[in-house]
């Protein structure tokens, strides 16, 4: 495949501030496993669903470009980006680490970007170069080296399997959305849309689960850490990051962050990694820098 097939904006290297974009989102998307973890020990799912898009829109509130006004025809599109990207996966996540440790959760949030490619050829009629699909498949190997010593240690549910697997599926049609939207009025306008959307959805949720959870200062930490950070400041680095890249190539942040939970395990948990760990890190390494890449 040529570069004359790809859409121009998937058709150059990372930039500079592609990568630092990146890297931050990575960064704090990968933590954000670990506070959930912290919360869910006084909180209801519930409440840790409806506190970070309220948080993050707080956040994303403060930038004035945030402000600027949406055409009324894109408004549909907004909606269905504000359940794909925010509510539904959002609710799944906090379910499913009742079930699952956040290792696991975060590896197998890693696989985002094979349902990037799946859904972007299937409904988006996307088309991705061969050294992309080369990346996708090099950081599946990868992910399961850093990820099947994990799933070996500690109990595990397959209906927390399932309900993560329902989320990264509902990421990759996100991504096709958010793309074209981003591009067209800016990361903060299109986030401010959809997490206002969001936080009312799951407000009914929010408010059942208030009623079941307990007061905690490490638990209101770490919402503020995961609704401030990882929905407000990450998803507006992934938004800015989707519009410049693509969405392929964005979802490439779900390999970071399967380091990154690795490293937390390591130095704040006190866990150990395997020698087969230590070389799927350094081969997801080299799935983000093939996909990041151009066809020759």
């Amino acid at each position: 495949m040529n570069n004359q097939t790809i859409p121009p904006v998937e058709g150059r290297p990372f930039a500079p501030l592609d990568w630092l974009l990146l890297v931050s989102a990575a960064g704090i998307w990968g933590a954000s496993f670990l506070f959930m973890d912290v919360a869910l020990e006084v909180e209801h799912p519930g409440l840790i669903t409806f506190l970070r898009p309220a948080l993050g829109l707080l956040v994303v509130l403060c930038f004035p470009s945030a402000h600027r006004p949406v055409d009324r025809a894109d408004r549909g599109r907004l909606l269905l980006l504000s359940i794909t990207w925010m509510a539904f996966p959002l609710t799944m996540f906090p379910l499913a680490q009742q079930w699952i440790d956040s290792s696991l959760a975060g590896m197998l949030n890693s696989s985002m970007p094979v349902m990037t490619v799946v859904v972007g050829a299937a409904f988006f009629r996307t088309k991705t170069g061969k050294t992309q699909v080369m990346g996708v498949l090099t950081g599946l190997v990868g992910i399961l080296l850093v990820g099947l010593p994990t799933a070996t240690t500690g109990g595990t549910n397959a209906v927390g399997v399932l309900l993560v697997m329902m989320a990264v599926a509902s990421y990759g049609v996100a991504a096709h959305i958010a793309g074209p939207l981003q591009r067209q009025y800016g990361s903060a306008a299109v986030l401010s849309r959809v997490l206002a959307v969001a936080t009312i959805v799951t407000m009914p949720l929010g408010m059942f689960g208030l009623l079941s959870s307990a007061w905690a200062w490490g638990a209101v930490a770490s919402n503020v850490a995961v609704g401030v950070g990882g929905t407000g400041l990450a998803f507006l680095a992934a938004a800015t990051l989707i519009g410049r890249v693509g969405a392929v190539r964005m979802s490439t942040v779900t390999y970071l962050v399967t380091i990154v939970a690795a490293l937390l395990g390591v130095f704040v948990l006190g866990e150990t990694l395997s020698i087969w760990q230590v070389a799927g890190g350094l081969v997801l390494l080299g799935g983000v820098w093939l996909t990041s890449r151009v066809d020759l």
